[in-house]
């Protein structure tokens, strides 16, 4: 954890406050135990693979959308986050039109990766590829292959998603959670 934060625990017998420089661990106030893991992004101390019931799915911290909320005519933004809490990577996510399968590719054009394809907006498809907006090179959905362009026969660089009951998980053993955009 980069900046201390302020913790205010509030019991039935008072008021303790500490200031935490740790991203994990415990403070005892007054017979009360507030546990807290700011990496894994859950204050409960739960596994982050562990199983979760269907009511929480958006508490996972691989959840990444649901599957209806994955465009197929653009694209959405997320942020994948390495296992030590401090480096994000932002990735894009698009439905493939005709069948229930997501691609996620990190948000970088190959030409020039400071250039995301996706600026916030949703990045342009055209034809069921996605544009890159400043050069206009052609991706394709599902390998991220280049088909037009300054970098043809480069490919985006994927993310692993999978699909499950209707949501989009992160599968990508370099991540541990994801936040949204």
């Amino acid at each position: 954890m980069d900046d201390p934060v302020r913790v205010t625990v509030e019991t039935d017998d008072g008021t303790e406050r500490e200031t935490v420089y740790d991203s994990e661990g415990e403070i005892d106030a007054d017979g009360a135990t507030f546990r807290f893991d700011v990496d894994e992004g859950r204050a409960d101390g739960a596994d982050a693979d562990a199983a979760v019931d269907g009511d929480d799915t958006e508490t996972d911290p691989l959840f990444v959308a649901s599957l209806s909320d994955v465009p197929t005519d653009t694209t959405i933004r997320r942020t994948a986050m390495r296992p030590d809490g401090r480096r994000g990577v932002e990735f894009v996510l698009r439905r493939d039109a005709d069948a229930a399968e997501v691609f996620a590719w990190r948000n970088s054009c190959p030409h020039r990766p400071e250039v995301p394809l996706d600026t916030g907006r949703g990045a342009r498809v055209e034809d069921g590829e996605i544009v890159c907006h400043e050069h206009g090179a052609r991706f394709e959905c599902g390998d991220g292959l280049c088909t037009w362009g300054p970098c043809v026969g480069e490919e985006l660089d994927p993310v692993g998603v999978a699909v499950r009951d209707g949501a989009v998980y992160l599968d990508d053993d370099r991540f541990a959670s994801v936040r949204p955009r």
